[in-house]
């Protein structure tokens, strides 16, 4: 007998994507906050015509994203829509992991439904186009439910998921990857050396292991095919990043604020899910299935902490808030099966979680997708934003409205027009300088950056131990690509090209407009 495929299940992951794809498109094209809405555009445009990152730019972030975003500009063209369509199909893949993982463990269809619907609202919404952080806590998310699912249900299938999203976490951005990787590793080996025998645990440690090597191996194999040194990729994406983190590590303020204030809903979301953890602890005789449960949720209040304190360490806008519905989720069903199945009469005990999703689903929507604050426009009104193709057809569906013209968004435009213009006249080999990084894609005689975006952390400060290096890869592309001028666009970008070059009278700049400044290279030793 065929199984119906229009079952409620199947209906209800239908409508998730469609939530998905339906959120990302209509919000993703409100606003841009140009260095965080452009740079994966870039990458992308770029790695489609041939260059590499590590090779060809400096980039201190996950190289995947760049690779997937080049495939879709050549499935459907470089363009903002095929852009968006990045982000869709990741808001779609979580919030589809999401709902598989609470049917799995048990949560009624429905509920499951509605806990996965607001991570759809919550997650990619909140920017709208691919971002690295949200590449890696997605990833990560995913991994995380895999490997619970593969405590709870011992199957090998789930170790290998699970340990191949973590390594595609880690090639979007290095953390939360990086701690959740240790967090598993000891849940792996205690879990597996206290329930089975030598030959399952070595057999579930063998598929965890294979499902990151993969990965890595096609990963690796990818950098040889294209010449990518991996001694530029250890300190791009390693070595200097770590100095970046050992600062933050050391000079973070943890505040009530910081620490408790923010997350609190994540906190209160997780509640049930403590409390479930000292009632099985209670118990006098615990059998292997309670012990297994006490593991399984003492790894999830453990992520959803590496969760939080990767956000700390990031000094980004908030972004992990979609997680807070996954976590209710959880809740509302070990709620159910220790509390309300026993005692019918405390079915009011659910009825609070599902006010608190409601809640936080509307709070954090109005906060990130109506007023768009992860993009920096929550007090901007995007009421005055301007059809963005106007500056060129690739942008067709956005409207435009940034933090840089907040009040007057046709002026942005009219002088990135005039930019553009520029740019098409000059025919000489260029390097663009920018915040606005699809002008590389709408121009001519672009060469690829030296650096995949341009602010005071993707590029080592002189105090920095790994300053020379990036000066050197810097002006060695500079030569490599027999650039003539530099353009930068943007009021302070100047300043990266003056911190790389020890004498000012090595450099000759000619303002064009107000956002627009060449400058070239004068031919002594710089």
């Amino acid at each position: 007998m065929k199984k119906n495929f229009f079952n409620k299940q199947n209906i209800y992951y239908l409508l998730l994507v469609i939530n998905s794809f339906a959120f990302i498109f209509f919000y993703g094209n409100q606003g841009v906050f140009p260095i965080d809405s452009f740079f994966i555009y870039d990458a992308g445009f770029h790695v489609l015509n041939g260059n590499h990152p590590f090779k060809d730019y400096w980039s201190i972030t996950g190289p995947l994203l760049d690779y997937i975003q080049s495939f879709l500009f050549y499935l459907f063209g470089v363009k903002w829509l095929s852009y968006v369509l990045h982000a869709a199909i990741f808001n779609s893949f979580i919030s589809i992991i999401c709902f598989y993982f609470l049917i799995k463990i048990g949560l009624e269809k429905t509920f499951s439904f509605l806990y996965s619907l607001g991570v759809s609202i919550l997650a990619y919404t909140s920017i709208g186009s691919p971002f690295v952080d949200h590449h890696a806590v997605i990833f990560c998310l995913a991994s995380v439910c895999f490997f619970s699912l593969a405590m709870l249900y011992n199957k090998k299938i789930y170790w290998l998921y699970s340990s191949s999203l973590l390594v595609l976490s880690f090639f979007s951005k290095q953390i939360p990857s990086s701690y959740i990787v240790f967090l598993m590793i000891f849940f792996l080996v205690t879990y597996l050396s206290t329930f089975y025998s030598k030959k399952f645990f070595f057999n579930s440690v063998m598929f965890y292991v294979l499902g990151g090597l993969v990965p890595l191996m096609v990963i690796f194999l990818f950098f040889i095919i294209n010449e990518i040194p991996l001694k530029n990729f250890i300190i791009q994406y390693l070595l200097y990043p770590m100095s970046i983190g050992e600062n933050r590590v050391s000079n973070f303020n943890f505040n009530f604020n910081n620490l408790i204030n923010q997350f609190k809903f994540i906190y209160v979301s997780l509640i049930p899910v403590f409390v479930t953890i000292l009632l099985l602890l209670k118990k006098t005789k615990k059998n292997d299935n309670t012990k297994k449960e006490i593991f399984n949720l003492s790894f999830i209040i453990l992520s959803a902490l590496i969760f939080i304190y990767s956000q700390l360490i990031t000094k980004n806008q908030v972004l992990i808030f979609f997680i807070i519905p996954f976590y209710l989720g959880i809740s509302h069903y070990y709620l159910n099966k220790y509390f309300v199945k026993k005692h019918e009469h405390k079915k009011i005990f659910i009825y609070p979680i599902l006010l608190i999703l409601l809640f936080v689903t509307t709070k954090y929507h109005f906060r990130f997708n109506v007023e768009r604050k992860f993009i920096e426009l929550s007090n901007v009104d995007l009421s005055l934003s301007k059809k963005a193709g106007q500056i060129d057809q690739s942008l067709k569906g956005l409207n435009w409205i940034s933090s840089k013209f907040p009040t007057n968004p046709q002026k942005e435009i009219n002088f990135l027009i005039e930019v553009k213009n520029i740019l098409n006249k000059d025919k000489k080999n260029k390097f663009l300088v920018t915040d606005y990084q699809f002008l590389a894609s709408v121009s001519n005689s672009i060469k690829v950056s030296p650096n995949k975006w341009y602010d005071v952390l993707s590029m080592p400060p002189k105090d920095n131990r790994y300053f020379l290096n990036y000066k050197n890869f810097f002006l060695d592309n500079y030569k490599k690509n027999n650039i003539d001028n530099i353009y930068v666009v943007g009021k302070n970008e100047k300043k990266y090209i003056y911190n790389l070059i020890n004498k000012k009278s090595c450099i000759e700049s000619k303002r064009i407009n107000e956002i627009l400044i060449l400058i070239s290279l004068k031919d002594c030793k710089i």
